[in-house]
Order: structure tokens, then sequence, then C-alpha cells
């Protein structure tokens, strides 16, 4: 049977929670929860990896100016940016400052008594593979698209919008993580400010986000930090 959660739960965090520098945010996202709305049920996964981009710096949409898509990075901290990248749903919140944001990079299956079993389920058959056949859970939600397809998120539905706790927001569960991984973001062109180490992953789940900071060959002071 599918738990309902009180008008606004007590550990869902504020708008006032994400009016903050974008690193700062980035760091202290690693370890809440998204949860997402389903029907009767509350899809959710804990975030372990984030990226901080600046309207200042040339790796950030905003950086190419304001428009009516990406008008959510230039409001206040809080609401909801979704795009696409290469053909999935990507997932952002907007942080302290005009162009600001995070970008949700990677996540991990949650489960408790608000998103059990049946919720896991539903998001496995979200997010099959190639084949079509369910992925193994600690690879469906390593990517911000593989994320947004597991827990049904979507471009037209959340773009420019504010959390709704009857619908989608972010809790506090007490998970904050031992230590971060400081290192560079994806994907970024070159010449585009691809050298800021903008990128935090939670340590203990590193082995799950989109690329293993500690994977062989990567030097610690050199290619990360760890905070």
């Amino acid at each position: 049977m599918s738990i309902f959660l009180p008008e606004h739960p007590a550990s869902a965090l504020p708008d006032s929670f994400f009016d903050r520098d974008a690193q700062m945010l980035a760091r202290d996202l690693l370890g809440k929860v998204i949860r997402h709305r389903v029907g009767d049920l509350w899809l959710s996964a804990r975030i372990i990896e984030t990226e901080a981009y600046y309207m200042a710096e040339k790796g950030s949409h905003a950086s190419l100016g304001y428009t009516e898509k990406r008008k959510a990075l230039f409001l206040d901290g809080g609401h909801i940016y979704m795009y696409y990248a290469r053909g999935g749903d990507s997932l952002n919140f907007s942080a302290k400052g005009p162009g600001n944001a995070v970008l949700i990079k990677s996540a991990y299956p949650w489960v408790d008594e608000v998103s059990g079993p049946a919720s896991l389920a539903q998001m496995l058959l979200n997010n099959p593979d190639a084949n079509g056949h369910p992925r193994p859970s600690h690879k469906l939600c390593a990517g911000q698209t593989l994320l947004c397809k597991a827990l049904g998120l979507k471009v037209p539905m959340w773009d420019a919008k504010r959390f709704d706790p009857q619908s989608l927001y972010v809790e506090d569960v007490g998970q904050a993580p031992t230590h971060i991984l400081q290192t560079t973001r994806l994907g970024i062109p070159s010449g585009r400010d691809e050298h800021l180490m903008y990128r935090f992953v939670d340590a203990g789940y590193a082995a799950y986000c989109t690329r293993n900071p500690l994977r062989r060959g990567q030097v610690e002071g050199r290619d990360y930090f760890l905070l």
C-alpha cells in the first residue's frame, strides 16, 4: 500500500536552501533524496554526483545569454531547470545569483518506508537497458539522463517550476557524505572552462557515478581533491 506524505514534509528542503553559492549548493545536495510522485508511488533517488555552473564561466548555459528556454537559470534559487541532453532529460536547480545552477549528475536508488520495493520496481521498468532488460540497481541512475528516466522526470512537466511537496521535492534524510571528491566537470568542450573543478561526488558512492574520480590513473591533488 502506498504511503502519502503530509502536505509539507518537515524534512523537505525549503526554497531558501537553494539560494546559496552554486558550489556550496552542489556539495550540500550530496546525500539528499529526490522524491517524485508518479501515480500512487514515490520514486526516489539519493544524490551522489553534482556539478556547479555560473553565468560568468563559459561552461554554463547561462553564459550564452538569457532566452525563454533558459529563464529558470535566472530565477531565484530553488527553481527547476530542465533541458534535453543527448536525447534525454536533465535536471538542474537554480542557485543564488542570476544564471547560476547545479546539475544533478547522478544518483542511487533510495528505498525506505515512503518509497518501497514497488517504487524501485517502477523505476526499473522506467529505465531498461538497450535490450529492454532491467538494469542493475546501481546503474539505474548513473548519469543525468538515466536519473530522469528512472524517476519519470520530463522537461515539459517541470522546467521553470518550483518544487511541489505533493509531486516533487528534495528531502534531507540525514545521509550526509563522510567524504566528498571535487574534480572537473564532464562533457565541457575544450576552451569553455573545462579545467574548473566544479564537480562533486559522494566518495562512498564514487563507483556508481557517471565517471569514477578514483578510477585507475587518477592522482589526488592533481585530478581530484578529497574534501
